[in-house]
């Protein structure tokens, strides 16, 4: 267990520097450390509670015990959401590539050949005879000196828009932990209620058992009975519910993880783990100051537009580029058929080289419909950039206000549970003594049950409400 957890915490930290390192490596760098992650991840499953599948075809068999960390673990290879992001990374990488392809040199090579009719061979009386078809061969390079400062914007551009693709994954990994956490705690919320009820039921049917000796003794009469086990048959739909919430929770902590279990054997359709955890309240402070400064500080979604403000920048330099003159270097190497004889020998072969410069004088008022774009498009990203700022700062309080409520309901829930225990108690020890009917007993069991499952509900949404605080100031990292 000791070693599993240090693989944990060991992909935890390859994730955080794999997040870090996109924005700085290249393509085939990018596709290393991607797969520098999956064998890190592959570790942990064969280590941990997954078993790795023979099949590579087949997810693995499902574990016989289930952690949370383990399914953030899981959810970080197979979560839909951060495939696709990090699919956007290698499409932008892919981009980069084909933007500094022009400030590099091509290289074509050009060949010709022409059948000529007769009536356009022309030929001077004793100079040479007549041609009735022509070729050439050239090789051609061409390298762009100076484009306007359109290329050096372009890159730019570029490389703040990959920024921006890697802090999107960052986001989607944050939202995607927010998500398989908050349906692990629903698990655990979902077995928790079916173990309530189940104790609920066994206290109804050794109450009913009760009934039914004290009428046999002659103490009480049929209805005592009756009303018992009416309160037990109305006892167990509730049962039949909460197992019923139990399985919808694992399918749908199922889908946040990206578990498809394509397996229809009998062992792993219908096999459910052991859900490791307990519900336990866990006393923590945040400040509304304190957390909306780290929110500000952490968020990568506003970290995000700030960089697409500045691409959005790069990209208005782009559009003002086509303003000035471009000029490319030219040259060239080549062999074409001699006029003055078939064979190829005796082809001329040579060299050129130039400059060719060129400049738009008039375009129909083209450019400047491109530069209003590229204004209002970095407006744009200046008015998001305020609007996420803002939808932050109301996040963050709304977490902290669901924080507040979930503190508050936990303590009460706590001090009802504490009452209805020794409601039941009084409760039996003067049923025992004959000054209530059973009635009164029933009732008290009911309202402990009750209470239960109110403290449970309330020690979830208290881990929910700190997941979620954590998440709106930018705190949930896998490594965290």
């Amino acid at each position: 267990m000791k070693g599993t957890l240090c693989i944990r915490r060991a992909v935890a930290c390859d994730m955080h520097r794999y997040l870090r390192s996109l924005g700085q490596r290249g393509a085939s760098q990018t596709k290393a450390l991607q797969f520098g992650l999956k064998g890190a991840l592959a570790l942990l499953f064969a280590g941990g509670s997954f078993a790795v599948a023979q099949d590579s075809d087949l997810p693995p068999e499902v574990p016989d015990t289930f952690d949370l960390a383990t399914a953030k673990a899981y959810a970080l290879e197979n979560n839909f959401e951060i495939r696709r992001a990090i699919e956007q990374i290698e499409e932008q990488e892919g981009l980069i590539v084909e933007v500094k392809a022009q400030t590099r040199p091509s290289l074509t090579l050009d060949a010709d050949y022409q059948r000529l009719d007769e009536g356009l061979s022309e030929v001077v009386e004793g100079f040479g005879t007549a041609q009735d078809n022509t070729w050439g061969i050239s090789l051609n390079l061409r390298q762009a000196l100076y484009k306007g400062g359109g290329i050096s914007a372009a890159l730019k551009a570029q490389d703040l828009t990959r920024e921006s693709v890697r802090l999107f994954l960052e986001s989607t990994i944050m939202d995607a932990m927010l998500e398989v956490t908050t349906r692990y705690y629903a698990t655990l919320l979902a077995r928790d209620q079916i173990e309530v009820e189940e104790q609920n039921i066994a206290l109804l049917e050794e109450a009913l058992e009760d009934a039914r000796n004290r009428l046999k003794a002659g103490s009480v009469s049929d209805f005592e009975v009756l009303r018992a086990e009416v309160l037990l048959a109305n006892a167990k739909p509730a049962l039949i519910r909460r197992r019923s919430a139990f399985r919808v929770a694992i399918d749908q902590l199922r889908q946040s993880i990206g578990y498809s279990n394509y397996r229809r054997d009998s062992q792993n359709l219908e096999k459910i783990p052991e859900f490791l955890g307990e519900l336990v309240y866990r006393p923590v402070e945040y400040g509304l100051n304190a957390s909306l400064d780290a929110a500000l500080e952490n968020r990568a979604e506003l970290k995000r537009l700030q960089v697409i403000q500045e691409a959005r920048d790069a990209g208005l330099e782009i559009a003002r580029s086509d303003y000035r003159p471009s000029f490319d270097l030219i040259g060239s190497y080549g062999k074409r058929k001699s006029s003055f004889s078939d064979s190829f020998d005796d082809a001329p072969e040579g060299w050129t080289v130039g400059v060719v410069a060129s400049w738009d004088i008039f375009d129909g008022a083209r450019r400047k419909g491109r530069v209003r774009q590229a204004q209002s498009q970095l407006e744009q990203a200046r008015i998001d950039s305020e609007s996420l700022r803002l939808a932050i700062e109301v996040q963050v309080r709304q977490a902290m206000s669901e924080f507040q409520e979930a503190e508050e309901l936990v303590n009460a829930a706590d001090k009802a549970v504490e009452q209805a225990e020794e409601a039941l108690r009084l409760a039996d020890s003067r049923y025992e003594a004959g000054s209530i009917n059973q009635l009164d007993v029933l009732e008290a069991r009911v309202s402990l049950t009750e209470s239960r499952t109110n403290r449970l509900e309330a020690n979830y949404r208290h881990m929910i409400a700190v997941a979620n605080v954590r998440r709106a100031m930018g705190l949930g990292r896998p490594e965290e």
